[in-house]
């Protein structure tokens, strides 16, 4: 075997650093704050703690919408990007933005018309220590406000995905460092009531959240319309809606599946967190602790998928695919690699960090078995994760969809679904069961990926899109 097909040289890991760190900055500030928050709204209790994180569950599955949303013209962005076409980037973005003003509109409505349902579908399970009627007050308390929250969100993704894929990952991250310092500063003051302000609870998490999104997009929207030359998508892009119908066809195409992909995985994750939740309501509070360090250890794997999707992408749009096919195998190498370290790390922390929350020891206890066994599995999510960015790089939608949602709905939602309704099994093998199908998941990745279908240019070198 020749290790150097796998292994890059110093310039090759300077260049991959040099876009990933600021989008690993900015995805770890936000995790490291949205940790801080989530140990604030943990110290009002295990009701509090669960309302939020139920909703948060439903904010996770259109959050991955609007990132379905920008997919797929993020496709097209960086490969036109690569090829010089400054005209197909700003067509692009303006796909993006209706797009994601749509999805937008349509979360608000149906968050805030079927609520109470949605909440209570996490309401089913039995426990001593959670109060289902007072969660489920506490969770519409925070979903009413956070709903103001949804357009700035999908706006700002619009904005900020374009920067990345034109090669600025610096002033996302910016953005993101004002937005999560505004959030910390006003959880602190309003979720406890501090310096005069009366104690808000939830409802002052919601609010800070909701100003912080705002104060992104204004930094966003400051720095693209005040650099136009820099960010030559952006001019023009509001003086009509128009989009050539072979361009926005093409985007539609590979747009709406990846959306569909999105919605559908991230409602298999919601559901099978629904399904190891009917076995126990400790079982909320104890995802929401999970879930919160996670979500900081999964950074660096993370970035590193985002950062395949945008160095491939140019270097497809580029013509240069043997190249690309080279570049993607090193970094998904790398990103194994980090996956281990993270993996391990969280591991380690499994039994202290649940002892920060105000919570019972079976809640600590599930907590940190669901940290451990998520830090064994982490090696195959980066794997399975720079797979997933390296086919949707290439434009290969039907692969992508296949290997994400399909995958979820045939695979770990009739485990977790049959075992929970139908089986006396215990929720520490059922969390097992469902994580361990990240394992046969990346094998399934090894053998796409083996055979270079994704290797594919679609976008013509400096031809203009009329």
């Amino acid at each position: 075997m020749n290790i150097k097909k796998y292994i890059g040289n110093r310039s090759f890991y300077r260049m991959i650093l040099a876009v990933t760190l600021p989008i690993m900055a900015q995805n770890g500030i936000s995790t490291f704050v949205s940790l801080l928050d989530n140990l604030m709204v943990g110290r009002l209790g295990n009701e509090s703690m669960s309302g939020v994180s139920i909703v948060n569950q439903f904010l996770f599955i259109f959050n991955l919408l609007i990132f379905g949303a920008v997919a797929a013209g993020g496709i097209y962005m960086a490969q036109f990007h690569g090829s010089g076409d400054r005209q197909g980037e700003c067509h692009t973005f303006r796909f993006k933005f209706l797009s994601c003003l749509l999805v937008g509109i349509l979360g608000i409505v149906i968050l805030g018309v079927f609520q109470n349902p949605l909440i209570g579908l996490f309401l089913q399970g039995a426990s001593a220590d959670v109060d289902p009627v007072l969660t489920l007050s506490e969770g519409k308390a925070y979903l009413n406000i956070m709903l103001t929250s949804l357009i700035p969100f999908a706006i700002a993704n619009v904005y900020a995905s374009s920067m990345r894929e034109t090669n600025d990952t610096v002033t996302p991250m910016v953005a993101s460092i004002v937005s999560v310092g505004i959030n910390f500063v006003l959880n602190y003051l309003l979720i406890f009531g501090h310096l005069g302000i009366p104690r808000l609870g939830v409802r002052g998490a919601a609010i800070a959240t909701v100003i912080a999104r705002v104060a992104e997009l204004l930094v966003l929207i400051v720095r693209t319309h005040g650099k136009k030359e820099r960010y030559p998508f952006i001019i023009g892009a509001y003086r009509s809606l128009k989009i050539p119908k072979t361009l926005a066809g093409q985007i539609f195409l590979r747009g709406l599946p990846l959306m569909l992909n999105e919605l559908f995985w991230s409602l298999a994750v919601t559901l099978s967190n629904q399904c190891y939740s009917t076995l126990s309501l400790d079982v909320v509070p104890a995802q929401s602790i999970h879930t919160t360090l996670f979500n900081v250890f999964s950074v660096v794997y993370m970035s590193m998928g985002t950062a395949v999707s945008i160095i491939v992408g140019n270097l497809l749009g580029a013509g240069k695919l043997e190249e690309a096919r080279d570049t993607d195998r090193k970094m998904i190498v790398f990103s194994v690699f980090c996956g281990c370290i993270t993996g391990g790390a969280m591991a380690g922390f499994s039994h202290l960090f649940p002892l920060l929350y105000n919570t019972t020891d079976a809640v600590r206890s599930l907590a940190a078995y669901m940290l451990i066994v998520s830090g064994a599995i982490m090696p195959f999510s980066a794997f399975t994760n720079a797979a997933y960015f390296t086919i949707r790089s290439g434009g290969k939608v039907l692969l992508t969809v296949l290997f994400d949602s399909v995958y979820m709905w045939t695979v770990l939602m009739p485990l977790v679904y049959f075992l929970s309704r139908y089986t006396d099994i215990s929720i520490y093998l059922l969390f097992a069961l469902g994580q361990g199908t990240e394992v046969v998941k990346s094998v399934l990745g090894f053998f796409m990926l083996r055979r270079g279908s994704w290797v594919r240019r679609l976008v013509p070198q400096k031809e203009k899109t009329q």
